[in-house]
């Protein structure tokens, strides 16, 4: 076949101003999968204050349970294995703008819906909390595949992976800005309530919880016009409807200077023949999803990328969707501080670890991806990782537990996130989509 014109011009394009609204408009997805995902560390410690009080001359205040927590964060993470199956099977199907809107859609009624969690019980009230976390694991789970996909076919090949891994950057703002939020609606609740005893949880904390994670549906739903008005890649145009004439004019609407010939009807039909298909769907691959020969062809790849990914997200999530037990010798005794100063400092110690190490790791990824290659950032990152969590995990019982305010102990956790988000948190990312 052929080479297409319009995608070897896409290849070589330029760096434009469409090249960076596309950034934003994917990457908005990305902030906003962030700060839903992580916003429920310190909404958890208010859910735990108003719903599980402690008994009357105990002394203590609420904690949820570990099991209600596991489950509360633990049923998103799910939502997001459907996600990720259903909208990459979608987005190869009928293709990748047709699925993105309706993806960002799910964001911002599922983040709505959680705030909306208004029960007489405190189990239906978690029960339907839990329904919209799972919700919105499907969306943050949709918008992984799609916003890979789409800027890696919009990007040019020579900053390919610095467009994509910029994209990924984005969760880290996202993270600080769950924080912010989180502390200004607490500080704002903690004034309007007149600074309440540590052991009285008025009620008015049962509305701020919810106004965190509803807060989550703004970027998304700022971001959902510009994402209906995104084109259709060429890439899915071309290859997959086999259309390369409108491949040709929607890539010509949004990117300037390509160096494109004029492409008649009659080298278009020569450079893709086209076959039927039924209105919104895609023609059929080849061969199918885990046939024999996408196997063949794809099976160890696919193995890999996932494989190493697996292997990420168990230390990386637990780590971070649980780092309020990590930075807890830091903070004053819970009897000592209310409900809102609870949150408020959860919330402010996530927020110095995005600065310090998250958002960073982000940025030195954008900066080495094209220069190193994707397989020695990689590796470099999870030895790195490696070596970080056996610093801490190692000598826990001999030193770390009884020196858990060792500032040591911080800054080998930082840098974990960095080495993580250096390398393959980033490069697991990239590497889904072509390159």
């Amino acid at each position: 076949m052929a080479p297409i014109r319009v995608l070897t011009a896409l290849d070589h394009a330029r760096t434009q101003y469409y090249h960076f609204k596309a950034i934003i408009i994917a990457g908005m997805g990305l902030f906003t999968d962030s700060y839903d995902l992580f916003c429920i560390v310190p909404v958890m410690k208010i859910i735990g204050r108003v719903y599980y009080p402690s008994p009357a001359g105990d002394g203590r205040p609420g904690v949820t349970p570990p099991a209600v927590v596991s489950a509360t964060v633990g049923v998103a993470l799910l939502g997001a294995v459907v996600g990720n199956l259903l909208f990459g099977a979608l987005g190869d199907r009928v293709g990748r703008r047709r699925v993105y809107g309706p993806c960002l859609l799910l964001l911002v009624c599922s983040s709505i819906g959680s705030g909306f969690s208004i029960c007489r019980t405190r189990g239906c009230v978690l029960s339907s909390l839990c329904f919209f976390r799972f919700i919105l694991g499907v969306g943050v789970g949709g918008d992984y595949p799609l916003s890979a996909t789409i800027m890696s076919e919009f990007a040019n090949k020579r900053t390919r992976g610095a467009f994509i891994a910029a994209v990924f950057s984005m969760q880290g703002f996202g993270i600080l800005a769950s924080s912010g939020v989180t502390m200004v609606v607490a500080a704002a609740f903690d004034r309007f309530t007149g600074h309440p005893d540590p052991l009285d949880t008025p009620e008015a904390a049962d509305l701020a919880w919810r106004v965190i994670l509803m807060a989550g549906a703004v970027p998304a739903g700022l971001t959902f016009y510009w994402r209906m008005a995104m084109p259709e890649t060429a890439r899915f145009t071309a290859l997959v409807q086999r259309d390369v004439l409108k491949a040709t004019s929607d890539m010509g609407c949004v990117l300037t200077d390509l160096d494109l010939n004029a492409i008649s009807e009659g080298e278009d039909a020569a450079a893709m023949p086209r076959t039927p298909a039924p209105f919104g769907y895609a023609p059929a691959a080849q061969y199918g999803l885990f046939s024999r020969g996408f196997l063949r062809e794809h099976g160890r790849d696919l193995f890999g990328c996932a494989a190493t990914w697996f292997l990420l997200d168990i230390p990386y999530y637990s780590s971070t969707l649980f780092q309020s037990q990590i930075y807890r010798p830091w903070f004053k005794p819970a009897s000592h501080q209310n409900v809102f100063q609870e949150a408020y400092n959860v919330a402010r110690f996530q927020a110095i670890i995005a600065v310090a190490s998250t958002i960073p790791g982000y940025f030195a990824a954008v900066l080495l991806i094209d220069r190193t290659g994707r397989r020695r950032l990689q590796m470099a990152g999870f030895f790195l990782m490696a070596a970080f969590l056996f610093a801490l995990a190692g000598p826990y019982d001999h030193y770390w537990r009884g020196n858990a305010k060792n500032a040591w102990y911080i800054v080998l956790y930082a840098l974990t996130f960095f080495s993580a988000n250096l390398g393959p948190n980033t490069t697991t990312f990239i590497l889904r989509g072509p390159w």
